[in-house]
């Protein structure tokens, strides 16, 4: 299989690439634009909101370690009905945060957010009560049942992007919050992307720290070793920089085949998260939804989306 050169793949990802969809309404896609025009209509509830922030960042202080996925029984996992069954834990994705250029393109600005955006954002779900959990508390929670705090929010990063930790890590240490963070190993070191000591940093402050690929690469189409380059080779590289066994996998642009589902097990992976697209009924802890948070959106568009979503 032939790879793209670093300095093309790059070029590319700055209009990263996770996929084109950025919401659903349960579990069918839906426009942000209609999303929009109900939002606009809504009456502004910020009024009825209290500043959140003290008290949501002493709660995320004092969570409740989750329980290792290891110790969690294989039969919970593989009980598809009971986990789907279960209320879906919003999810976010992010990708760039940065000002918009004139270079831009209007579909790449969906994954590009203004940091007064996403700082406005990050407020709104403090504001509004909002407690980030762990892919382990996740996975706790959709195998076995197990209590989440109140209004439970997942926050993802994906790509490695530099502002994801020069932007995003001290807007989020602000109210306590944690994230999960997936690597793709290519960039780990250049121009505008974060170094080994980075996300060996955001590990150890108490972030989860995911796998996603080599270069990016479509799952859905590896032959040969690829599963190799684009996932064993990857992983091993994260476990070494954090010290940490890394069970949590995203998708490239969010595609994914059931296929891919015994390859990722065998390799240790215990879930794998995907974007808009409906979940696999046999199972969904490989398909695991998440939003991109929209770069077009405000926070009460956010908030929408979230409650629309899931």
């Amino acid at each position: 299989m032939k790879f793209l050169s670093a300095p093309l793949l790059l070029a590319g990802l700055t209009l990263a690439a996770c996929d084109t969809k950025t919401a659903t309404t349960g579990e069918a896609a839906t426009s942000a634009a209609t999303v929009e025009k109900a939002d606009t209509a809504a009456t502004d509830p910020a009024a009825a909101e209290t500043s959140g922030t003290k008290a949501i960042a002493a709660d995320e202080a004092n969570a409740t370690p989750a329980p290792d996925p290891k110790t969690i029984p294989a039969s919970s996992a593989g009980n598809a009905a009971a986990i789907l069954a279960r209320p879906q834990v919003p999810i976010l994705c992010y990708h760039q945060i940065r000002d918009w250029t004139a270079r831009d393109s209007k579909g790449a600005k969906d994954y590009i957010i203004p940091v007064a955006q996403f700082k406005a954002q990050i407020k709104m779900l403090a504001d509004s009560g909002y407690h980030t959990i762990s892919p382990d508390q996740l996975y706790a929670y959709m195998t076995t049942g197990a209590k989440l705090p109140s209004k439970p929010i997942m926050l993802t990063f994906d790509d490695t992007d530099l502002d994801q930790f020069t932007v995003a890590r001290p807007t989020l240490e602000q109210y306590g919050y944690k994230a999960m963070y997936f690597v793709m190993t290519v960039s780990l070191g250049r121009p505008n992307y974060m170094t080994k000591a980075m996300v060996k940093q955001l590990s150890d402050e108490g972030n989860v720290i995911g796998s996603h690929t080599w270069d990016h690469h479509n799952v859905k189409k590896y032959q040969g070793k690829d599963w190799e380059t684009q996932i064993d080779k990857p992983t091993k590289t994260l476990e070494e920089i954090t010290g940490k066994k890394i069970v949590y996998f995203a998708y490239p642009f969010g595609l994914w085949n059931p296929q891919a589902f015994p390859e990722l097990k065998k390799r240790g992976f215990v879930a794998a998260f995907s974007l808009a697209e409906k979940r696999d009924q046999n199972d969904p802890m490989f398909t695991i939804r998440r939003i991109i948070a929209s770069g077009y959106w405000s926070p009460k568009t956010l908030r929408n989306n979230i409650v629309q979503s899931f």
